[in-house]
């Protein structure tokens, strides 16, 4: 048995993915690329409230869902030690 490289589920070794919708999340979430000046930007200067409004209008701008945006950011966040309870000046 192999394993779906998007969620994880055990699958034929025949298959690459589970689903079709598995495999375009994928694809999708290496192709996004979160510049460090936008991470930096939104956990040092934006509020909560802002941080969700910049999110959603760089998702847009590039055409990228905005959940597998999220999850990268909070991904690229833990790495580069930024947190949401963290106070920057």
């Amino acid at each position: 048995m192999s394993h779906c490289p998007f969620c994880k589920k055990k699958i034929a070794m025949s298959k690459a993915f589970c689903s079709r919708n598995c495999k375009e999340n994928y694809f999708q979430l290496i192709a996004i690329q979160v510049p460090k000046p936008f991470l930096k930007r939104i956990y040092v200067f934006c509020n909560p409230e802002q941080r969700e409004e910049e999110i959603e209008n760089f998702a847009n701008r590039h055409g990228w869902r905005i959940d597998l945006l999220k999850n990268k950011i909070d991904e690229l966040a833990a790495e580069s030690g930024f947190s949401e309870d963290k106070n920057n000046n």
